[in-house]
């Protein structure tokens, strides 16, 4: 009771304390423009430090001195700055946006780590503020975005939406935003229509009555009211050239028009110096009619941007700040497409000859336009401090998502998907050629055997014709084709479908490219590989490997092969002849083996080996014993000798004894070399050999291996099955 009860009085300590203490509010800012925003909700902080604690933090082009260093004006707003980084990468092209983004990245951390603020201010839509939402996001820090929602028709817009995707609050400015913010499925009680915060102080009754000094401190005594033109023009960083042609066709235009101009250089996106440098070319700094500034400061920006007869470029200022005053604005190209704007503004989207812009001008400087109000209504501030005092830091800072309701699809069990995903597998044996499609759970849900040709051309249009077959049948069966696995006799560079020597079963089948024809003709991806590693395979996906990292599959029949995996991968060598299980040598003078060799495994325990030797005993008249049943015309074949054995033929039981110790003693050196876990046997001969190669491990062996337990596989048909694996196991994105 005593635990419970100080458990109590620690949550509610804990409670009070998230109710006392102040919010700590971290707003950065990168450049002149979004500070303007930010300002008016940095002052309404700081006139309530009893609820709220303010954090500043200055990056971006704030810093860099070709573009007036505007950290200055934050410090002379009286605000102390936490931090300032230097996150600008000079070069003013694509790559330099990248980079700087990258060393934002790198910087903030730090910051964000020392400050640790319950929530972080971002505005807009600059590649500074994708960095800073990114790098709060990552360390769980909430974030409010300022003017989320909003389109104007560049690249500007991914970078936006990217932020609002980040960000768990949004304060936006219009309807319509808020609308979009909902049809990207945010959650509409986290999203505050609040208006923009820069048009607190637009809107504000307390009007300077000192405009004209401001207008003649940066214009000469010459400027007048509504008889001056305010030029802004920023780079689209999607088509910098286009941008470019635009900006030296409205200062030729303005040039023309011969009225006094205040034009502030471009922000630093990609393509800021060439513009820069189109503007030093035409001599515009020098001109008499004109006043080339890097930055103003925005109480006194916004008095020129009103008074001003005509306002032209690309600035979002232009369509937003300015519809306040009811300035005419002239909007070049496609950089605020998209925005929601007022009477005031013409769009002059194809900005292509020198004489548009000027027509343009003619219609707009010196008129009047009534105010509007579509951005906010001045009372943006204090709502965005209401919003924030509402916002719980005990809730979970996983965002969700408002999806809408979509329209249930009619959908398919799992089981019932994966039971259709299929494989089409090929076994190339030397009297038989077999197709089989094979489900993913290793089920033949069709096989089709024909005779293996003789020669190459007619084998290779029977494969092709099995397959086509195959594949129209597994429409009907509602098995999907995954790919095809080709299992065959030989040496197979798997990597290339390339089988480089066959056995001398398979006639006229050396270098040839299986991969391509079969490919070329299905339309499908195709795999090829030796069929003693491909009934090693079979094992790891269907039988007795399953779960095991290290086993070794070896073939008993016609001839002996295999294939050893080893950490879960299937050995294949370094030219591609690992595993050829059959011909580990076991006598240096045994009989001679199909390879050329003697004394291989193959030579005394194959399905060939074994059929010789009971033709000799039946020449000889020694292999028939009382109680066999032979028809004259009946080939003799393995089985026979097995029979007599059984039957108590002591010469065939001598054959068989010798088969076994050879095929024991090589699953000994095997045991001996890779120390598998488990080793099965396949094939014919398998479920003989079992008991007395068992028997002579545990005598010959080494004590350590002596327990290493020989099975006989359950698979029915291991090479088709493993040729099926092959391609099961790279459509599941299993690596093979």
């Amino acid at each position: 009771m005593q635990r419970d009860r100080a458990k109590m009085e620690k949550t509610k300590t804990e409670d009070n304390y998230q109710c006392e203490r102040k919010l700590r509010v971290c707003v950065a800012t990168c450049n002149r423009a979004d500070y303007s925003k930010l300002a008016p909700i940095m002052f309404g902080i700081k006139t309530h430090p009893d609820e709220f604690e303010l954090e500043v933090v200055v990056l971006g082009s704030h810093l860099i001195d070709d573009y007036g260093n505007t950290f200055r004006m934050i410090e002379q707003d009286d605000f102390d700055i936490s931090s300032k980084l230097h996150t600008i990468v000079r070069g003013e092209d694509e790559a330099a946006m990248v980079e700087s983004v990258g060393l934002a990245l790198v910087k903030l951390p730090d910051v964000l780590q020392r400050l640790r603020p319950d929530i972080l201010v971002v505005h807009g839509d600059r590649f500074d503020a994708l960095a800073l939402a990114t790098a709060a996001a990552l360390m769980n820090i909430r974030i409010l975005h300022l003017e989320g929602g909003e389109v104007s028709g560049t690249i500007d817009d991914s970078i936006r939406h990217a932020i609002s995707k980040l960000a768990h609050y949004h304060a936006c400015c219009t309807r319509r935003a808020e609308q979009h913010l909902i049809a990207m499925c945010e959650d509409h009680s986290r999203i505050l229509l609040a208006g923009c915060p820069s048009y607190d102080k637009l809107l504000s009754p307390n009007h300077r009555d000192d405009y004209m000094d401001i207008i003649k401190s940066w214009l000469g005594d010459q400027g007048q009211e509504c008889d001056y033109i305010v030029a802004l023009q920023h780079p689209v960083t999607t088509d910098i050239q286009h941008s470019i042609k635009i900006y030296g066709l409205m200062l030729d235009a303005l040039l023309s028009f011969n009225k006094k101009t205040l034009i502030l250089f471009p922000n630093i996106d990609a393509g800021s110096k060439e513009m820069v440098r189109v503007m030093r070319k035409k001599g515009i700094e020098q001109h008499p009619n004109f006043r080339a500034v890097k930055h103003i400061p925005f109480e006194q920006f916004i008095q020129l941007v009103s008074h001003a007869g005509c306002m032209i470029g690309n600035s979002s200022c232009g369509v937003r700040e300015a519809g306040a005053f009811g300035t005419p604005v002239i909007n070049l190209g496609s950089r605020q497409t998209g925005r929601e704007t007022g009477e005031n503004v013409l769009h002059v989207r194809d900005a292509d000859t020198q004489n548009k812009i000027y027509h343009a001008l003619e219609l707009q400087f010196g008129k009047r336009y009534p105010g509007s109000k579509i951005y906010g209504d001045g009372n943006a501030v204090p709502r965005i401090l209401k919003f924030l005092r509402t916002i719980d830091l005990n809730e979970s800072l996983q965002k969700t998502f408002c999806f809408p309701t979509v329209k249930d699809c009619i959908s398919q069990d799992i089981d019932h998907i994966l039971e259709t995903q299929s494989a089409l597998a090929i076994d190339l044996g030397g009297t038989n050629l077999r197709v089989a499609i094979v489900s993913i759970r290793g089920k033949i849900v069709k096989k089709y055997t024909l005779p293996n040709p003789k020669n190459h051309k007619d084998r290779m249009q029977l494969i092709l014709k099995m397959c086509a077959d195959a594949m129209r049948d597994s429409v009907c069966l509602n098995c999907r084709i995954l790919g095809v696995g080709v299992s065959t006799g030989g040496r197979v560079n798997y990597q290339e479908g390339v089988v480089l020597h066959s056995t001398k079963l398979i006639q006229e089948w050396s270098s040839v490219d299986l991969r391509t024809p079969i490919s070329d003709e299905l339309h499908l991806p195709v795999w090829v590989d030796n069929d003693g590693n491909c009934a090693a395979l079979a094992e790891r996906k269907f039988g007795h490997g399953k779960g095991l990292e290290n086993f070794v599959t070896l073939i008993t029949g016609t001839g002996i092969g295999g294939g050893i995996i080893h950490d879960n991968e299937l050995i294949h060598g370094s030219t591609f002849c690992a595993a050829e299980l059959g011909h580990i040598m076991v006598s240096l003078e045994g009989p001679e083996c199909s390879c050329g060799s003697r004394g291989c495994i193959e030579a005394y325990a194959s399905g060939m080996a074994l059929q010789k030797e009971a033709k000799r005993l039946h020449d000889e008249d020694l292999l028939l014993v009382e109680g066999m049943d032979m028809k004259l015309t009946e080939p003799i074949t393995a089985a026979h000798l097995i029979n007599a054995a059984r039957l108590g033929n002591c010469k065939a039981d001598a054959v068989l004894n010798k088969a076994s110790t050879a095929l024991a003693v090589g699953i000994i050196n095997i045991l001996h070399m890779v120390n598998p876990t488990l080793v099965i046997l396949s094939g014919i001969l398998a479920s003989y050999y079992q008991a007395p190669v068992q028997h002579i491990i545990s005598e010959r062996a080494l004590i350590s291996t002596q327990n290493i337990k020989i099975v006989t596989s359950e698979l029915e048909e291991p090479a088709l099955l493993g040729a099926a694996s092959i391609v099961l196991d790279y459509a599941t994105r299993r690596l093979y």
